[in-house]
């Protein structure tokens, strides 16, 4: 094992909660390592300084992070995305950066049907039946007044065609449905790929429509006004990939007008939800019918998180032995 790789967590409270997780993995690979629940902002530079690999979930890594951090070689991320880095920056100092990938398809696969069958069930409602006592006082063995529907013979639309979007298709047709899977917004006929159907007919045919794509410039905002309004007016949104791919102000007003018949939110454009000029989240303001709201747990699993872990520690080691594993950069 090469010497000197020394390595700082620097939130691990975002990945473990009261050492639900095991780091044997990780410091196998390292000579040591440091662990911190949370970082802040202020806290950055110190933790970083002599560190030759940086371990963190959330924390910004901009260019002022990289001055301050001179022995720095390796950013390993506990997440997929890596927006949280500057890039540009790791490569100027030549610091490698990795990401994980795969580690919490079964948890968000299951978050998915979750969010899909509560409404597919009327969960919520029949729960709260049940809390004012009405089924005591039902003339007959059941309660019949919300429709329940099957999954059999209903459409699922999916938008983001990678590991999370193929492995929700898969279990959607084990419930008998038939799957969409959605073209780029604003292809030509020309453009389809094998497999898909125009963004717009995936919209429209859609009874539940879950999102798996990442954020970018072409997905902030994919599902806006616009968008909600060529769905059905039973249609059901699912979002466990990120807030700002839906417009959060105008699929709260469809809510709210019947427009869509529901919604199952596990992620918000500002995690966690903060007030702003006195106002927050639309999707947090009481009062908005059949909306059920996560807070961004899809992929919060014991298993997936420890998996997380794992893989932190496989891209460390394969770093040690000069390969690439995961690297974004």
């Amino acid at each position: 094992m090469a010497p000197d790789l020394n390595g700082v967590f620097l939130d691990l409270d975002t990945v473990s909660h009261q050492g639900d997780v095991d780091l044997a993995p990780l410091r196998a690979t390292l000579d040591a390592l440091e662990v911190h629940g949370t970082t802040p902002t202020t806290a950055l530079a110190a933790r970083i300084a002599a560190a030759e690999v940086v371990l963190t979930n959330k924390c910004a890594l901009d260019a002022a992070a990289f001055a301050a951090a001179p022995r720095l070689k390796l950013v390993c991320l506990a997440a997929t995305g890596h927006n949280n880095v500057d890039l540009t920056a790791a490569r100027a100092r030549g610091v490698a950066v990795c990401n994980i990938r795969g580690y919490c398809t079964p948890g968000v696969v299951q978050h998915v049907f979750m969010l899909l069958l509560a409404h597919a069930q009327r969960l919520d409602r029949y729960r709260e039946l049940v809390a004012e006592r009405a089924w005591e006082r039902a003339p007959q063995f059941t309660l019949l007044d919300f429709p329940i529907h099957e999954l059999s013979q209903r459409t699922l639309g999916v938008v983001g065609w990678g590991e999370l979007g193929r492995a929700v298709a898969r279990v959607a047709e084990a419930f008998g449905m038939r799957v969409l899977v959605a073209e780029r917004k604003g292809a030509g006929q020309e453009e389809l790929r094998p497999g898909r159907a125009p963004f717009e007919r995936v919209l429209a045919e859609s009874d539940y429509l879950t999102l798996h794509c990442p954020l970018d410039p072409s997905t902030r905002g994919l599902i806006g006004e616009a968008e909600l309004a060529r769905m059905k007016p039973s249609a059901v949104l699912i979002n466990t990939s990120r807030g700002a791919v839906v417009d959060e102000a105008a699929l709260a007003a469809a809510l709210r007008a019947g427009r869509i018949a529901g919604a199952g939110i596990d992620v918000l454009s500002q995690e966690p939800p903060v007030l702003l000029d006195g106002k927050g989240n639309p999707l947090l303001e009481p009062g908005i019918p059949n909306l059920i709201v996560t807070p961004h747990v899809a992929w919060a699993a014991v298993e997936s998180r420890q998996r997380a872990i794992d893989q932190m520690a496989e891209c460390v080691a394969a770093f040690r032995r000069g390969a690439r594993f995961n690297r974004v950069d």
